[in-house]
């Protein structure tokens, strides 16, 4: 999360209402639907009825190299030699300060070079989601609620939250910290089913913990993936259910019926109705932990004491990357408007990318950052651009990708707007496909994708 805020009037919708992108639009409106072609469309209300069984999460044995991993992993270059904390063990990685970069922020204010983004509504669209009310689905999909935070229905029932923060703030004051300035598309208490959450680091923008609060509260068989450091946090705050994993680490989960607890929640029904999946099978699923270039902290005084990551979740032959927050290179201070993909430039990148795609690839989607990248020179180590994104999308073997990190908070300088125009500059750029492959979507749009 950058240092930069402001407080923001947040965009208030009618329910189920959605917004379009002002002028610089990212599709054509025309005709109203939102969905690629490529994509499947699935309905359901937020009303509906519930109609499955509770699952309880097991998870199985302590976590462990259980596949094919790089000799880096077992190095655990990450680990600091201090034996306190974490570092990026890569060139990639320029290390700064929180002084450092409070007081480059703070000149740029100085001298007027400083961007103060517009949120004046319209921005991004947000709507109201359409969650499934059973565990019946045939297709992995996908559902954003703004910034990092993704809701995905698995084949074969699995239902996974990432990096959940429902509050205004992005922040640990109710009061001050970077505000919202599209709202929260659903509440906790909307969501039908959360199997598993899991958490790429310790930043406000994605480890809320009055929303980790109320997702035990409203779904106390919900179990927790967080990396290494992060249980104590979970610990002191009682939630139990929660495994901790360093990087290339897998575990196994088993969802077990958890028979005699009744259902998913909104449901007064004893019925289950569950067409289209093997009722009382287990749910089995693999899940990964895997580097990125980041950075933790939930003070001044804890910076990088917990390790920051990426995911992996594999159920049902389906496979999902989350990206979480990362950069992919440190670009130094260059001359104003200087591309700096230009060929002159060959800054380091990210070595872990290729590596996820080399052994925990491919995926069938990834679930990539876009945003929150400018100052360049200030931002690159630990928030990718839309360039860096494209780069990342191709080196974890992705074959589609979602954007993510963007459209929430004023977190940096680039206009609200920008992270999904650069995209398309960037795909076009390196030969793919402007829409279908790698897309953005509206907060609360479900994204369906298809066996391919």
């Amino acid at each position: 999360m950058s240092c930069v805020s402001r407080a923001i009037k947040p965009l208030h919708l009618q329910p189920g209402q959605p917004k379009r992108f002002p002028s610089a639009r990212l599709r054509s409106n025309t005709n109203h639907k939102l969905l690629h072609a490529r994509h499947l469309s699935t309905t359901s209300h937020l009303t509906a009825p519930i109609t499955s069984p509770l699952f309880n999460a097991i998870v199985s044995g302590p976590p462990a190299f259980t596949t094919p991993v790089p000799d880096s992993a077992h190095a655990l270059a990450h680990h600091s030699k201090s034996g306190k904390g974490f570092i990026n063990p890569w060139p990639s990685w320029q290390e700064q300060s929180a002084p450092q970069i409070l007081w480059a922020l703070l000149l740029r204010r100085i001298r007027g070079e400083a961007n103060s983004p517009d949120t004046t509504p319209p921005t991004v669209p947000v709507r109201t989601p359409s969650f499934l009310p059973s565990r019946k689905t045939e297709h992995l999909r996908t559902t954003w609620l703004g910034h990092a935070c993704y809701y995905v229905e698995f084949p074969g029932g699995l239902r996974v939250l990432f990096d959940p923060v429902f509050t205004d703030r992005c922040s640990p004051l109710s009061w001050l910290g970077p505000k919202r300035y599209t709202p929260v598309p659903c509440r906790i208490k909307d969501i039908p089913f959360i199997d598993a959450v899991v958490i790429s680091h310790n930043h406000y923008d994605h480890m809320s913990h009055p929303t980790i609060m109320e997702i035990q509260k409203l779904h106390p068989n919900a179990h927790f993936f967080v990396p290494l450091g992060n249980k104590q946090w979970f610990d002191s705050y009682g939630v139990s259910k929660a495994t901790e994993l360093d990087w290339w680490q897998s575990v196994k989960l088993t969802l077990a019926e958890a028979k005699g607890e009744g259902q998913g929640r909104g449901s007064g029904s004893s019925s289950v109705v569950e067409a289209g999946r093997d009722v009382g099978k287990d749910i089995q699923v693999e899940i990964q932990c895997l580097p990125c270039q980041h950075m933790s902290a939930r003070s001044g005084l804890d910076r990088a004491r917990t390790l920051w990551a990426s995911w992996s979740i594999a159920t049902e032959g389906k496979k999902l990357w989350f990206g979480a927050d990362t950069g992919y290179r440190s670009v130094p201070k260059l001359p104003a408007g200087e591309d700096d993909y230009a060929d002159k430039y060959n800054f380091p990148h990210c070595p872990a990318f290729e590596e996820i795609g080399k052994h925990a690839g491919p995926f069938d989607v990834g679930l990539i950052p876009i945003g929150a990248y400018i100052p360049r020179f200030i931002m690159s180590p630990m928030h990718a651009n839309p360039f860096d994104s494209v780069n990342i999308f191709a080196e974890t073997r992705c074959k589609r990708a979602l954007g993510m990190h963007w459209g929430t908070w004023v977190l940096t300088e680039e206009d609200v707007l920008e992270p999904p125009r650069l995209l398309k500059a960037a795909l076009k750029k390196k030969g793919i496909p402007e829409t279908g492959v790698f897309d953005v979507c509206e907060i609360g749009e479900s994204r369906g994708f298809k066996n391919e």
